[in-house]
């Protein structure tokens, strides 16, 4: 079964996502929750699958400070929030979090989200779509066209074998490719260590859409 771990400042979110997890098939367990990160930390909340974080704020806005040690520490950070702005949904996704979900968006999109991000699969509900959209910011990094076609081509394949025989190339190449797809991306500051986090890169900078995923 599927675990979480809820960290949010009110208890009636606490409430409706254990309901929601409870109702889902298959089930989602919520092992901990409570409004304080630490329940993410400690036991049974440090063995979660995913962690489901409300953004707590500070004098200048949004602390990301949580956010980047759990992304740091490799756990699957689903940013369930009232913020809407595109800078904020932005910046989580840059620090590294799985998705970014405004509370408005409710019970499907919280569920799906839970159940991509065990799989590691792509999850993009509407208010982070609209965000990639309206992306204008200016580090992106400069990729090649053989970085990109291969990049494109693995969101659509099941295997890095499978790129390799679609564009006539080595499984070495399409490694290689990726490998520096990925460290042109923590040279602008934007890391991308899985599958997940790439296509959410390519989402920000237009290589791709939501409707071509």
């Amino acid at each position: 079964m599927i675990s979480v771990v809820v960290v949010d400042d009110h208890p009636v979110v606490h409430a409706g996502v254990r309901a929601w997890c409870a109702l889902a098939d298959p089930p989602i367990e919520v092992v901990a929750w409570g409004t304080d990160v630490s329940v993410a930390w400690l036991p049974p909340g440090a063995g979660a699958d995913v962690v489901v974080l409300d953004l707590q704020l500070d004098v200048t806005g949004p602390a990301y400070g949580n956010l980047k040690r759990l992304v740091d520490a490799g756990r699957q950070v689903i940013v369930y929030s009232m913020r809407a702005d595109r800078e904020t949904v932005l910046t989580c996704l840059d620090i590294g979090a799985f998705t970014y979900l405004t509370k408005v968006e409710g019970e499907e999109h919280l569920v799906g989200a839970i159940t991509a991000a065990v799989a590691a699969a792509p999850y993009t509900p509407p208010a982070l779509s609209g965000a990639f959209g309206t992306d204008d910011r200016p580090h992106r990094p400069r990729l090649s066209p053989r970085e990109t076609e291969v990049l494109l081509e693995w969101f659509h394949c099941e295997s890095k074998e499978m790129v390799a025989r679609r564009l006539h190339l080595t499984v070495h190449r399409v490694n290689s490719c990726l490998e520096r797809v990925r460290v042109k991306y923590a040279n602008v500051g934007r890391e991308a260590p899985t599958k997940a986090a790439l296509v959410a890169r390519a989402l920000q900078d237009g290589l791709i859409t939501t409707d071509e995923l």
